[in-house]
């Protein structure tokens, strides 16, 4: 039996490999998209916010697509869904827009179904369209998730941050596709850097555990895929290695990029940090936005109500100035 009034859906944006965890380190951000669903005559996604224009808002659109693949494995017949999007992560950055979308379409579709597929269903159909699990499954099941995938089973631990744990981000005003962030990697790497990696983000995966945040500016030493993407971050090299004087535990690429985040203590003062981080961008001609972003403990989850509770959330300008429907 579907759900008539649909489902609200909050799904977090995410940060991946962490430096050298490469698609397999994922930590949910609090920043954050809402997907109501429900049936209706036909399919129309309506989008409201300042990172959704452009996107298709009929049948193509992405979410559409993933929903359509839960009513299919839950063996259900699909039918035209009205789905309005508002979303507060900014695409194409390296804060995992599109997992967050693929993440909360399996969740509403399988809510608004009524539960056929499991977490563990969901996780392994997010993983195989994202062709990797460290995003998804931080979007998923919220902290921070040391995930794998063999292609068909996806596998994941799944750590709460610390409490004093928090992060500084630098997120450049330009996108950066991440088939082309992949396209500068090599397709082989030395024993040496393999070796490299596993050992510091095994190492890291232990600070974090632990707490042993002294450990992580040496654990988030990357050889796999930082080095290979300098060129596309102007300012990213030396942020990259100065942010430890500004007070910050350790620094890497999010995801493919252009966003950098420093992990921190969010319980003393990071001003010196996002000055630093900020003006050394500007130094080298990419304007961001810096500012604090918590961890987030909680991932996708089904608000209580229908699917039109989410123009509550929307602010105004939003609704009556940007919303899109085609």
């Amino acid at each position: 039996m579907m759900q008539q009034n649909g489902v609200l859906v909050k799904v977090p944006a995410s940060t991946a490999n962490l430096g050298p965890g490469f698609d397999t380190l994922g930590m949910a951000l609090s920043l954050y998209t809402w997907i109501g669903m429900k049936p209706a005559e036909s399919t129309v996604v309506r989008m409201y916010g300042p990172e959704l224009g452009g996107l298709p808002a009929d049948e193509t659109n992405l979410i559409v697509q993933v929903a359509k693949r839960v009513f299919i494995e839950a063996g259900a017949e699909f039918c035209p869904l009205a789905i309005d999007v508002y979303s507060e992560i900014p695409l194409t950055r390296g804060l995992g827009s599109s997992a967050s979308a693929i993440v909360g379409a399996l969740v509403a579709a399988n809510a608004l179904l009524n539960y056929p597929l499991s977490n563990q269903q969901l996780f392994d159909m997010a993983s195989a369209w994202e062709r990797h699990p460290d995003n998804v499954g931080a979007s998923l099941f919220g902290g921070i998730v040391v995930a794998s995938w063999d292609g068909k089973r996806a596998r994941h631990v799944r750590l709460e941050p610390h409490s004093s744990l928090g992060t500084v981000v630098a997120i450049p005003k330009f996108h950066l596709e991440t088939k082309a962030a992949r396209g500068v990697l090599p397709e082989q790497v030395s024993m040496a850097d393999a070796v490299h990696n596993v050992s510091h983000s095994s190492l890291l995966v232990a600070a974090l555990s632990t707490g042993q945040f002294e450990l992580l500016y040496d654990a988030m030493q990357d050889r796999l895929h930082q080095p290979y993407r300098m060129s596309l971050v102007p300012g990213m090299a030396r942020v990259l290695e100065e942010s430890r004087k500004y007070g910050a535990y350790g620094v890497a690429l999010s995801g493919a990029g252009p966003t950098i985040l420093a992990l921190v203590n969010q319980l003393q003062g990071n001003d010196e940090l996002v000055t630093f981080m900020k003006d050394t961008l500007q130094q080298c001609g990419v304007e961001a936005d810096v500012f604090l972003l918590e961890p987030s403990s909680v991932g996708a989850v089904c608000l209580e109500g229908s699917a039109d509770d989410i123009h509550r959330l929307i602010p105004e300008v939003y609704r009556s100035d940007l919303a899109a429907e085609v």
